[in-house]
């Protein structure tokens, strides 16, 4: 089995790690209660979708 000769440098592993992170889930406003809301998901303050009621409150 292969062994690294030398240890990997702190600066070395951030370097490779620069796109390891989270990404923001795009969020929209909503058409009814125009709260935050997850795109193309039923709002969960007022359960609408697309302008119509999709879940009874």
């Amino acid at each position: 089995m292969a062994v690294p000769f030398r240890k990997t440098s702190k600066t070395r592993r951030d370097k490779r790690r620069t796109h390891f992170k989270l990404s923001v889930p795009g969020m929209v406003k909503c058409d009814n209660c125009g709260e935050l809301k997850l795109a193309h998901r039923v709002c969960k303050v007022c359960g609408s979708y697309k302008g119509r009621e999709i879940v009874k409150q």
